[in-house]
């Protein structure tokens, strides 16, 4: 079976950016689309957020999963606790980085995001990984794909003016996302 999760990001829920169009999109593919609404978005801790990827995923090699922002590190996580092989992980605006937040509340929530460390070698086979990075996101620094490129192998995407992939930039659909997932699908 074509299971697809896609995973939002901090004060994300399955309704913003791009997600609706996507689902309806993954599923003319014949994809069973799941977008979970991840527990206690506003202020997202890493337990409770590979606790409920663990809950409701079922992974098999034609799994696929999709983040945004700090989902993707949510997947990444995720990934290294199962150790199970899956098609591929799409990364859009994903970051190992933060060096914009703004309130010491924001920097109390992301630090153990930023500080613990993702065992990228233990993960590096499990999935294709490809990474999308706007060249105007005002929260992810393009440094963060030379990261996923180096660590993942990752393809890495670069697309113009879409800032944080989010509904505050106007992104409610990527087309260039949908490529990629089709293109999978011919491989």
């Amino acid at each position: 079976m074509k299971n697809a999760y896609l995973v939002h990001g901090w004060e994300g829920n399955p309704d913003n950016c791009w997600f609706p169009w996507l689902k309806t999109e993954l599923e003319k593919l014949d994809y069973n689309v799941v977008i979970p609404a991840m527990p206690e978005s506003d202020s997202p801790e890493i337990n409770a957020w590979i606790n409920k990827l663990q809950d409701i995923c079922e992974l098999n090699e034609q799994t696929i999963m999709i983040g945004h922002s700090i989902g993707c590190q949510a997947i990444l996580r995720f990934l290294e606790k199962t150790a199970k092989k899956i098609k591929a992980v799409f990364m859009v605006a994903g970051f190992i980085n933060l060096n914009h937040l703004e309130t010491e509340e924001e920097q109390i929530i992301a630090k153990p995001w930023l500080t613990t460390p993702i065992d990228f070698d233990k993960i590096k086979t499990l999935a294709k990984y490809i990474a999308f990075f706007s060249d105007n996101d005002p929260d992810v620094d393009m440094d963060d794909s030379e990261i996923f490129s180096e660590k993942l192998n990752a393809k890495i995407i670069i697309e113009h003016d879409k800032g944080h992939f989010s509904d505050d930039a106007g992104v409610f659909e990527l087309h260039s996302l949908l490529h990629e997932v089709k293109e999978l699908e011919t491989k």
